[in-house]
């Protein structure tokens, strides 16, 4: 999908290279469906296409001032989130040889303390992730999660909508999953120093 005859795309890059976040809103706004959907085709999960979606306008963002310099923006994007996916992917299937590797290396009683390490810190991990959270994403978020309120429970409980609980909801898991995400990552590479040395 293009931006429409009322947003010219030169111009609206050349806002983004400037540093308009209004523009970048405009382009993330007609862009967004489409390269989650290529994101999609490539790798078969949602929650992989979404966190595609905002890695590859976050890297539009970093490098706006390199936007004016594109010819043909629309290819350029499908390329970078293919380039994205296939990266992400890659980075994926070797954490994961890692990881097999390790297991079968470890006699099974090392297995199980690693993965009982593992669930420990991915716990610690997330509970860091909700403590970080604004006071009411991480009290609607405790709500849905600890005390098993439905959302509209929840929204009644609070005094606010239905839809404000929705909102709260995906971006306290949008910055759980990133947090986790990065922290994980980190601390896995040590777990695996620390077993193999």
């Amino acid at each position: 999908m293009k931006i429409n005859a009322t947003h010219n795309e030169t111009e609206l890059l050349t806002e983004i290279a400037a540093g308009s976040e209004r523009a970048f809103a405009t382009l993330f706004h007609w862009y967004r469906d489409k390269v989650y959907s290529a994101a999609f085709r490539l790798t078969h999960s949602s929650f992989l296409a979404e966190e595609v979606v905002q890695d590859v306008f976050l890297k539009l963002w970093v490098k706006r001032e390199t936007l004016l310099e594109i010819a043909g923006f629309e290819d350029y994007l499908f390329i970078m989130t293919r380039n994205h996916v296939f990266s992400a992917l890659k980075r994926m299937a070797r954490q994961q040889q890692l990881v097999d590797d390790l297991q079968l290396e470890l006699p099974v009683a090392e297995n199980t303390t690693y993965n009982r390490i593992l669930d420990l810190e991915i716990a610690e991990i997330v509970h860091q992730a909700v403590e970080l959270l604004p006071a009411q994403q991480k009290q609607v978020y405790l709500m849905s999660k600890e005390q098993e309120l439905k959302r509209e429970e929840i929204a009644k409980k609070l005094r606010i909508s239905s839809e404000t609980v929705k909102t709260h909801l995906a971006r306290a898991l949008r910055h759980i999953r990133a947090y986790s995400k990065l922290k994980l990552e980190i601390s896995i590479s040590w777990l695996l120093f620390f077993l193999v040395n």
